[in-house]
């Protein structure tokens, strides 16, 4: 495996033309990068600033509107949950009725893109999003790891029940909750079919762990972080376990390693390419010059 710099890069501005579009240094890295491993295992790592240009706040970074702005540190979490489920819930079906209204933007279909021109040519590919909005599936992404849950599905409460942890869950279509926003109540909570007891948010909530559902795929998870040979994050802030997971395995392998976000700081660690570009201009252009090379 061919060994990368341990100095860090930093591209946003215009490089070369190519025809009638012009050429950035990110893209000419990225492209160079990607083709590089040919039919090796290419990991990409989304987090919230993939959804932003689908009219998605961010969790964390720089968006006025950031969720993490309004203690969801606490309010997401089982504690949180068992002591005001109704408050729970409230909060929760605000905040996911307007992400299940979205649709993917060029990034999210751009992945989906790259993910079919990696294994047209024989190679491996996954995508770990660390977001619970369903836009990546959408798109059409198929090899897809959702490590934080889902926001369209539900499950029950109670651990050991056929639709709650380790295994089970259910369509938030499924429960209808046009009662339960009249009146928020114990009554009118989601319960589950089998049991009776509360359904819960499909989500990892801060004091719980990733291998706490099979849906959250950890094994595969670190799979993907001991067997990548190039590793790309588009819009992350480099606050949550997962992006530590692999930004150190990644720089351990030596792997390429590179980061699209227009409102990146200074890098956490040496190492990294950053790219200051948004994702929804950048990946179709990049994918478009793959697909024509």
């Amino acid at each position: 495996m061919a060994k990368h710099s341990t100095s860090c890069a930093c591209y946003d501005q215009p490089m070369t033309s190519s025809g009638n579009s012009t050429v950035t240094p990110g893209q000419a890295t990225l492209t160079d990068a990607l083709t590089s491993i040919a039919g090796g295992f290419l990991v990409v790592v989304t987090g919230a600033g993939i959804s932003l240009a689908s009219g998605i706040p961010t969790f964390r970074g720089n968006d006025p509107d950031a969720v993490w702005k309004k203690d969801i540190t606490e309010l997401g979490t089982n504690r949180y949950f068992m002591q005001d489920p109704v408050a729970s819930w409230q909060w929760y079906t605000e905040r996911f009725d307007m992400v299940l209204d979205k649709q993917p933007n060029a990034a999210h279909r751009a992945l989906a893109d790259l993910e079919r021109w990696q294994t047209g040519r024989g190679g491996e590919f996954v995508l770990i999003t660390q977001n619970v909005d369903p836009l990546h599936e959408r798109a059409g992404s198929q090899r897809l790891v959702k490590v934080h849950g889902s926001a369209d599905r539900v499950r029950c409460s109670r651990a050991g029940c056929i639709n709650g942890a380790p295994r089970g869950s259910l369509p938030r279509t499924d429960f209808p909750m046009n009662a339960f926003r009249d009146n928020p109540s114990l009554p009118t909570l989601p319960r589950c079919p089998a049991c009776n007891a509360p359904m819960r948010q499909h989500v990892l909530w801060f004091d719980e762990f990733y291998d706490e559902h099979e849906s959250y795929q950890w094994s595969r998870v670190l799979d993907a972080a001991q067997r990548m040979e190039a590793l790309l994050f588009v819009g992350t802030s480099f606050s949550v376990g997962v992006t530590a997971l692999f930004l150190e395995a990644g720089l351990a392998r030596h792997c390429p390693v590179l980061s699209i976000d227009p409102g990146a700081g200074e890098a956490p660690v040496a190492g990294i390419v950053q790219i200051k570009e948004a994702a929804e201009d950048l990946l179709p252009s990049l994918v478009k010059a793959l697909q024509d090379s």
